[in-house]
């Protein structure tokens, strides 16, 4: 079934202002993601500049943007949970913690993986 609305060139323009309201509301409702927005603001830099080489540069930037990839999905579960209403509901808790949970895992692999690299860097 074919969705209706825009196509083509227009339907991309749509989704790139979509994507920058999401990314407002992120940075206007969300403490966590500002935090971390915040420390990829330096990270990234530091990514770039830290790398030995394309691919350690491309993993030192990869997992910072994760990090942010993760907490936006975390906070569209929650808004949209949230939505459904204030009442303690057993699956909604569940979604909720596993949002968190993948932000923690997300959070584990970036800090792993900069710790790798810049050990072995070090020695």
């Amino acid at each position: 079934m074919v969705k209706p609305g825009s196509t083509g060139l227009v339907r991309i323009i749509h989704a790139f202002g979509y994507a920058l309201l999401g990314l407002r509301a992120a940075i206007r409702h969300e403490a966590a993601f500002r935090q971390e927005l915040l420390l990829a603001t330096f990270m990234i830099p530091a990514g770039i500049y830290l790398g030995s080489g394309a691919l350690e540069k491309i993993l030192l930037v990869a997992v910072v943007l994760l990090v942010l990839i993760v907490e936006l999905l975390n906070s569209a579960i929650e808004a949209a949970i949230d939505r459904v209403g204030d009442e303690h509901h057993e699956l909604a808790g569940r979604a909720k913690d596993m949002g968190a949970a993948a932000v923690l895992i997300s959070l584990i692999l970036a800090i792993s993986v900069w710790f790798l690299i810049l050990c072995s860097n070090c020695f």
